[in-house]
């Protein structure tokens, strides 16, 4: 799998990630281990997880093979910090003081005593950026993360967050962003994919196939196993039901048709190659989904194909 580098920094990511929101909960420990295993086989390194992940079981799960299917120096492993849940309510916290608590609980997850990109999740209203930006310094400086990342912000955001990091000499860069992106949600490229180009920082596009309806899976109704009919991840998919994205749907099942891809191919190829995409980070349910992905690394896309794709899922600019 060819590996790239996240913007101006020494480190090299495969271009294609292995994200585990599913590991602990949809999808279990003997699954999970499949997984890892086909994508190592695939030539892949980038394992994506978080804290919230599970209530932190993906990171129990990959703590678990980590040393044992894997050595712990073949892998690029990143987690989050910032994000939780409260009695069912998504609370964002990135005070010092939780972000380095959530750390130390990741470390101890996942067994190992550093991560090599430590991302914050989401931006923080009522936490002064200074203050959450320490806790970033500590983390690198004390050994507990190689590197530093932001996710989910907003291109102004992104940019004060970077800036700041670079007024200092002494103060770590941040390295990546990771946001969604897909021909279903292209609202990164009015000004993050811009801002990380600009600013020389990796670009990671999570749910690459908009969190499974690119698959074409939803076409026909809700099919029983899928993450739209499970209780968690419902409100997660429903947005992508909509007429629009059923349009682009049936774009990419005609290109997919015309090629003699899948949808998955197609959909995952648009976004890999797309400018500025440093990393896709996939996921799935099971190894055998896991597997249909990683067949996408020998597809290319001709540009007439590209072009038609990126029309039919254009951004409203009004």
């Amino acid at each position: 799998m060819e590996q790239r580098r996240v913007g101006k920094s020494g480190l090299l990511v495969s271009r294609l990630g292995l994200g585990t929101m599913t590991w602990g909960r949809d999808t279990d420990e003997h699954e999970s281990a499949d997984q890892l295993r086909a994508y190592l086989d695939a030539g892949g390194n980038f394992i994506d997880t978080a804290a919230t992940y599970g209530d932190g079981d993906s990171e129990r799960v990959i703590g678990g093979l980590l040393d044992t299917l894997v050595k712990r120096s073949d892998v690029v492993l990143a987690t989050k910090a910032g994000i939780s849940f409260q009695a069912g309510q998504r609370v964002v916290a990135n005070s010092r003081r939780n972000l380095l608590a959530e750390l130390d609980n990741s470390l101890r997850r996942l067994g190992t005593d550093h991560v090599d990109i430590w991302q914050l999740q989401a931006w923080d209203e009522e936490t002064p950026l200074d203050e959450t930006l320490s806790a970033l310094d500590y983390a690198v400086s004390s050994g507990r993360a190689r590197y530093v990342g932001i996710s989910n912000l907003s291109g102004w955001q992104s940019a004060r967050a970077i800036t700041l990091q670079e007024v200092q000499s002494t103060k770590p860069r941040i390295t990546s962003t990771q946001n969604e992106y897909s021909l279903l949600q292209r609202n990164c490229e009015k000004e993050v994919r811009q801002c990380a180009r600009e600013l020389g920082i990796g670009f990671f596009a999570w749910s690459p196939l908009g969190r499974g309806v690119l698959t074409g899976k939803y076409r026909s109704g809700m099919p029983v196993d899928s993450r739209g009919a499970s209780p968690h991840f419902a409100g997660f998919v429903a947005p992508y039901l909509d007429e629009r994205s059923r349009r682009i749907v049936d774009a990419v099942v005609v290109a997919s048709d015309g090629l003699g891809y899948s949808p998955l191919e197609v959909a995952i190829t648009w976004v890999r190659d797309a400018p500025d995409v440093t990393s896709s980070i996939i996921g799935a349910r099971t190894a055998a989904q896991l597997r249909g992905v990683l067949m996408s690394e020998s597809v290319s896309l001709p540009a007439v194909v590209r072009q038609a794709l990126n029309e039919v899922s254009a951004l409203d600019v009004q």
